[in-house]
């Protein structure tokens, strides 16, 4: 497997890269350091290697002229055997260092954009802009678990019974509500591009480790016991890796997909954090989008995606605005990211419903997914980027909050109503 950082760019510009990655949450300065020297050391090795193996090639192909010549070979022969248990050591003390190598490598995260604001935590991150007005109403809104319970759509306690919490049961036009979202998502993205796929929602470990969620993140990973199998947390893992260790056609890209999953996320690391309704689910739906493109349209790229993800909430009318995350909260594997974030009112404030990204060669790296113009044109790495088309969930709870009535009951979007028979209030 090839892996994110290219090991030339540490070799030649490691103080760079410690300059960039500084804004990130760690320490990887001790690791960029100890790759460095495994890098001289396994390229010495090589080197030794390769010299030895040359002599034995240049002494294998005297052994048939200096037989033919009824020569004396047990001298050259010892010494084949002795060049040969030399090189097996080399190949073995190599392939170790090659290993300790690749998981120094996978620990380290993507290098972020020049752009990217610099900052510890997501109170740095940056608003880009702000689309409609939050709702003002002359009633008391109520959390959406609330609404949701007296309107006989959602139901936390039964699904708590049958699996545990953050789980949820959506209920009459509350399930067809989930699924007119879903419906209207991917119809909205189509329209616009996106190639449809749906995708399977268990994958395997290579699949896992290609796009950047192993081996960090593995305890927040849902894993199928006894098998090498994982429950996605996105649609992101299974549609980016399709390519996997392919070459694709210069002419193809960009790539534009767009796909519907079910997602599931342990989140061992948010106790406390957002643990009633709809928003921080173990199980939840998700509408995905991911671009395959050539390196210098990435940042474009990005632009349009984070648009596109918008264009679905401007349907909705549900007020929204956009912040480009600093490098303390920057994901593991982005390179820049902007955040959508939707207005809910029980909350007070803005809730993330999406994040757009870009991974430039980062995942392509770990995954060997390049591309080329003919068969005599060197492969090069694409850029990989994704984003949320968006959060199915967030997106039912931002409607039940937004749309809610003095009365108790919520209006249903207009976009969705085709979706809902014609239903226009639940």
């Amino acid at each position: 497997m090839i892996v994110i950082i290219d090991i030339k760019e540490i070799r030649q510009n490691i103080n760079q890269v410690k300059r960039r990655l500084k804004g990130r949450n760690g320490d990887f300065d001790s690791k960029l350091d100890e790759l460095e020297q495994i890098d001289i050391k396994r390229r010495k090795l090589i080197n030794e290697a390769g010299d030895m193996k040359a002599e034995q090639n240049t002494a294998s192909k005297s052994i048939p002229i200096l037989k033919k010549e009824k020569k004396d070979i047990s001298e050259i022969m010892a010494k084949m055997k002795t060049i040969s248990e030399d090189i097996s050591k080399l190949d073995s003390e190599i392939a170790d260092i090659e290993k300790h190598q690749l998981e120094i490598l996978l620990s380290i995260p993507n290098i972020p954009h020049e752009s990217v604001p610099i900052g510890k935590d997501d109170t740095d991150n940056v608003e880009i802009r702000r689309w409609g007005e939050p709702k003002k109403a002359d009633f008391e809104i109520k959390p959406h678990w609330e609404i949701g319970k007296d309107l006989d759509i959602l139901d936390f306690e039964r699904a708590a019974k049958i699996t545990g919490s953050r789980f949820c049961f959506s209920k009459n036009l509350g399930a067809k509500l989930e699924r007119a979202i879903i419906s209207f998502f991917l119809d909205t993205h189509s329209q616009n591009g996106y190639s449809e796929l749906f995708p399977p929602f268990i994958v395997n470990r290579a699949s896992m480790t290609g796009t950047g969620q192993l081996p960090k993140f593995e305890e927040d990973m849902f894993k199928l016991e006894n098998t090498n199998y994982f429950m996605i947390p996105t649609a992101e893992v299974p549609v980016t890796n399709m390519y996997r260790n392919e070459i694709l056609d210069e002419d193809r890209l960009p790539l534009k997909h767009c796909a519907y999953s079910a997602c599931f996320r342990a989140e061992a690391g948010s106790a406390g954090r957002d643990t009633r309704g709809l928003i921080r689910m173990h199980q939840f739906n998700k509408v995905e989008l991911v671009k395959f493109c050539k390196p210098e349209n990435s940042y474009k790229e990005l632009e349009t995606l984070t648009n596109d993800a918008e264009r679905v909430l401007k349907l909705l009318e549900l007020p929204y605005r956009v912040v480009c995350l600093s490098t303390g909260d920057l994901s593991f594997s982005s390179a820049k990211t902007y955040d959508i974030e939707v207005w809910m009112p029980s909350y007070g404030r803005y809730v993330e419903i999406s994040s757009c990204s870009n991974f430039e060669s980062y995942q392509a790296n770990r995954m060997s997914v390049r591309y080329k113009n003919s068969a005599k044109d060197k492969t090069q790495l694409v850029h990989t980027l994704n984003g949320s088309g968006v959060a199915v969930g967030r997106t039912v709870a931002a409607i039940l909050e937004n749309y809610q009535t003095k009365e108790g009951r919520v209006v249903i979007p207009e976009v969705l109503r085709k979706y809902m028979n014609d239903v226009n209030i639940i």
